[in-house]
């Protein structure tokens, strides 16, 4: 689902708090690159970046490079999970509209491989639906969601089943759960950035490794 609000901005903005930490010659590391809309925004902003793109579909790997043009020149794109990211360190990450696809603790270990590609201090960012969804304001908030999809110009069919296929697939957690997640990875200086309807964005840095 990638009607998200604010996505362009929210992007921006993410390159923004990665450039507090990433050098001008740094390498990001890009998990859930398909697609290339944000490869493409932090590339465009900052013309001295490498960057790593993973992501396990052939497809949208393929989206993304037609999405960047020229600029895949400087994306190593590689298919696959963040087990199959080179065993470097990283000057920063990003990992959008991802982890809410994943149940706890496989989110949790996604979180923790991502920590061990970074150089310590090095930030973070993650954007996802976070919200307590097998609870009654997980109900109001999938509501908000499909009004927000028809108000976009989306199908009324369409909204309904993509919003059925949430209930019933999508294993979200509360924004503080999230926040838990990030920190018992070895996340600090974690703040929310971004907030739209059902979906909450971090950032955060890696701590070193005790």
């Amino acid at each position: 689902m990638r009607q998200v609000p604010g996505l362009a901005d929210m992007h921006r903005m993410a390159g923004i708090l990665l450039a507090e930490h990433v050098p001008q010659k740094g390498r990001v590391l890009v998990l859930g690159a398909g697609g290339g809309v944000e490869l493409r925004a932090f590339a465009l902003a900052h013309p001295g970046w490498r960057f790593e793109g993973v992501d396990p579909s052939a497809d949208m790997l393929a989206l993304a490079r037609a999405t960047l043009g020229d600029l895949q020149n400087r994306v190593t794109f590689r298919q696959g999970y963040i087990e199959d990211a080179p065993e470097k360190r990283f000057d920063g990450a990003s990992c959008f509209l991802t982890l809410h696809f994943l149940p706890r603790e496989a989110r949790l270990d996604t979180l923790r491989t991502l920590h061990s590609r970074l150089q310590p201090g090095a930030p973070l960012v993650v954007a996802h639906h976070s919200f307590p969804i097998e609870t009654p304001a997980g109900e109001r908030w999938l509501r908000r969601n499909a009004a927000f999809h028809a108000a976009s110009g989306e199908v009324s069919g369409k909204v309904m089943a993509q919003i059925a296929a949430m209930r019933q697939n999508l294993p979200a957690l509360a924004p503080e759960e999230d926040e838990a997640l990030l920190a018992e990875a070895g996340f600090g200086d974690i703040e929310l950035f971004y907030a739209g309807f059902s979906f909450r964005g971090w950032v955060c840095r890696a701590l070193p490794a005790i």
